[in-house]
């Protein structure tokens, strides 16, 4: 393995992002060091300033290492991991910026990452590192969501999944956390409604959706609430500006769970659910990073993905847009992503 590193540096919560040495990191027993080939920038590596370092991370140490998707190949294993070895490819949630991290060394941002080996998914022969990398933190996002105890709870994905009597819906579809919720669904056999732009219908379906709504529609809670007539809705992944309320409004009016997984932890989710919970509705705030402290992230990333990705039951979704190369690219990323994209994630190749 080299002996130098390189990082892109983030030294306060109001400064720029910027290129400098790193140490060379060491694996952890349970751990790997992944030299990044590609990775992909999420708006929670976009906020800044105040907004940083008072709503999303508090407890961030700096200077530190951002960002969470990487694909790559392993390096380095630690002394306890067995099921991965020197030059896999593979992809894995960085967790640095999580609170029981607060690490530098496992952020996403540099060549050389640490990342747990349980969070870690071999890739099929053939995939691309910029295709695949759009997955880590959407699909630990969904899976939260969808499968934690203290989220909608639901039965995990499995190859042999029983076809359930259940349905879930996914407000925001076509986004990262959206398009990997819905797959995540199905693959635990529950049927999805979901909502999307009306150009984005066609990939929704595609993923699994058996019935698309227009989420700008002035109707859609009451063409959903149709939709699920005679169906028992388990549970709702609400993503996107706006998606709360009318996913409350559906879970109101609809038989099942009344259980709504939001992917916006905000006060303002937190004062919903207050207002929501003496109508038999259950709001909870997904964080993304929780799977990787409980049993929901190994199941998904290591006995889940590796055969779902190479069997075709789950893909690289949203289509990913390479977008520079370096670290020193990351930032023009992030500007773009500021700017809004819709079902495409930007990637940056290392």
């Amino acid at each position: 393995m080299t002996t130098t590193n390189e990082a892109l540096w983030l030294a306060s919560p109001s400064s720029a992002l910027g290129v400098g040495p790193a140490p060379v990191p060491s694996p952890g027993p349970g751990e790997v060091v992944v030299r990044v080939r590609a990775l992909a920038v999420n708006p929670v590596d976009a906020v800044s300033g105040f907004a940083r370092r008072r709503f999303v991370y508090p407890w961030l140490r700096y200077p530190a290492v951002l960002g969470t998707d990487v694909a790559g190949e392993v390096a380095q294993v630690g002394t306890a991991v067995t099921s991965l070895a020197v030059g896999d490819r593979v992809i894995g949630f960085a967790t640095g910026q999580e609170r029981f991290s607060n690490s530098p060394a496992h952020g996403a941002f540099q060549r050389f990452t640490v990342l747990r080996a349980d969070l870690v998914t071999v890739l099929p022969t053939g995939t691309a590192f910029t295709d695949a990398v759009v997955l880590p933190l959407g699909v630990s996002t969904a899976a939260a969501g969808l499968f934690q105890s203290d989220q909608l709870g639901l039965a995990l994905p499995s190859a042999d999944a029983v076809v359930r009597e259940e349905t879930v819906l996914v407000w925001g579809a076509s986004s990262s956390v959206g398009s990997n919720a819905v797959q995540l669904a199905r693959g635990a056999g529950y049927r999805v409604v979901a909502t999307a732009s009306p150009h984005n219908h066609d990939l929704v379906r595609s993923l699994g959706a058996s019935d698309v709504v227009d989420y700008r529609d002035p109707a859609a809670v009451q063409v959903l609430v149709r939709a699920l007539e005679g169906h028992v809705l388990a549970g709702t992944v609400a993503i996107g500006t706006g998606s709360l309320a009318r996913a409350v409004a559906i879970a109101r009016r609809t038989s099942g769970s009344g259980r709504v997984a939001s992917a916006y932890p905000t006060p303002v989710t937190a004062a919903r659910g207050l207002l929501a919970r003496p109508h038999g509705v259950h709001v909870s705030a997904i964080w993304g990073g929780t799977t990787a402290q409980n049993a929901v992230g190994p199941a998904v990333f290591r006995r889940y993905l590796p055969d779902a990705l190479s069997e075709g039951r789950h893909r690289p979704a949203p289509a990913a847009e390479v977008v520079g190369d370096g670290l020193a690219a990351v930032p023009q990323a992030l500007e773009r992503l500021r700017a809004g994209v819709s079902a495409r994630k930007l990637v940056v190749t290392v």
